[in-house]
């Protein structure tokens, strides 16, 4: 039975422009784009398109942009980069609390160090408010992290509102946008935020890559010691391989961004449409008119979402129950229990995110085998016969 991939959420496939790209890396670039002589020149040549081509596609100029392993160390970087290279003037920081874990993890990690944290909730749709961060802002607030779309219900935060608070209150601004940029438009002029992290896998590139932009004049300290590169920012050889393939994915992103929101849109809408004629007794959680494209939460009563995914998958169809980066938690999301669920609907809980290479029928076919599976888990549920 082939398999209808529905997780673009945890990793895109990518795209044959990318891995022609990375196999010409791999045959016929032999230097470390550190190095003085003409191999190295040539890799740095690579190495410098790419950082261009990234640079197009958040509007900012390549120097901003900092090459990292992926996401994860890319918020690493921001949050305890900051802390570290502004802790004279504070050691307060500001975040949400529907953050991803690397966030709460760095905040966390800084807390054992002497920081503190002050955690701004949000409503019953995934949604901050622009006043409630500028309530929580201090004197010695160095640092708001607040991610632009979460990863688990696909809820946009008014990022741009506020950056005005944190530009007046001369607070340096982070933003987790990995599943963002490139997916839709991002422009940091526009979005404000002076810290931005964000890698190559949702945009049909390769995992194990990220950047983080950093608006000029931003102080931040490296967290990674040891040579040079990446104008100091970050020490290590460079992944040439992953950075031309982030580059090249850049470069496609940019160029199709219309015609692929257009399609993930129309995805999107016919299985919010669909689903209640097929299920019932269900959540959508987050915003669905401000939100991702390509990122739908569903929340089905008396079924416990992991059975759930592996029927469906069983069937043929891919999707995930929470974060990748969560995947063996026993816990229920904390993003889900913030806009107000219960455990046992946290626990019912599927993530669909249909990609480019999706279709229609793909979308049908999946409500079909929902359909089917949710009747057979109900049946023997004794939560659904006793409700």
């Amino acid at each position: 039975m082939s398999n209808i991939h529905l997780d673009h959420i945890s990793v895109s496939p990518l795209l044959p422009e990318v891995q022609e790209a990375m196999i010409e890396v791999i045959r016929d670039f032999k230097g470390n784009p550190s190095s003085q002589n003409v191999a190295g020149e040539l890799a740095a040549e690579k190495l410098e398109k790419a950082r261009q081509s990234v640079a197009d596609l958040i509007n900012c100029d390549p120097r901003e942009v900092v090459f990292v392993s992926g996401g994860t160390e890319s918020i690493n970087m921001a949050v305890k980069g900051v802390a570290r290279a502004n802790v004279e003037k504070g050691k307060h920081i500001v975040t949400s609390n529907i953050e991803h874990n690397a966030v709460n993890r760095s905040v966390k990690r800084l807390m054992h160090l002497g920081w503190k944290a002050t955690s701004v909730a949000v409503n019953e749709k995934g949604r901050v408010a622009p006043d409630e961060v500028a309530k929580a802002i201090r004197e010695d607030t160095i640092l708001v992290s607040i991610m632009h779309s979460n990863n688990e219900i696909g809820t946009l935060q008014p990022i741009d509102e506020i950056a005005k608070i944190t530009k007046e209150k001369k607070v340096l601004l982070h933003t987790d946008a990995v599943d963002s940029v490139g997916v839709i438009p991002f422009d940091v002029q526009q979005v404000g935020a002076d810290l931005v992290s964000f890698a190559s896998n949702p945009y049909y590139g390769p995992t194990g890559v990220g950047a983080l932009y950093i608006r000029k004049g931003s102080r931040i300290w490296p967290i990674i010691d040891g040579g040079v590169q990446e104008h100091n920012r970050r020490a290590g050889t460079e992944n040439l391989i992953g950075i031309v393939g982030m580059g090249v994915a850049a470069e496609l992103a940019k160029r199709d961004m219309d015609r692929r929101v257009a399609h993930l849109k129309k995805l999107k809408a016919l299985l919010v449409k669909e689903l209640p004629n097929y299920i019932d007794e269900y959540y959508v959680n987050g915003d669905i008119d401000t939100s991702l494209p390509n990122l739908v939460s569903v929340s089905v009563k008396y079924v416990e979402g992991e059975s759930l995914m592996l029927m469906l998958e069983d069937a043929g169809y891919t999707v995930s129950t929470r974060s990748a980066c969560a995947t063996g938690s026993l816990r229920a999301s904390h993003v889900l229990m913030s806009i107000g669920l219960d455990h046992a609907d946290a626990q019912g809980t599927l993530v669909i995110t249909p990609g480019i290479d999706n279709t229609e029928e793909d979308i049908l076919g999946f409500l079909k085998a929902l359909r089917d599976i949710t009747k057979a888990l109900r049946d023997i549920s004794p939560l659904y016969k006793n409700r």
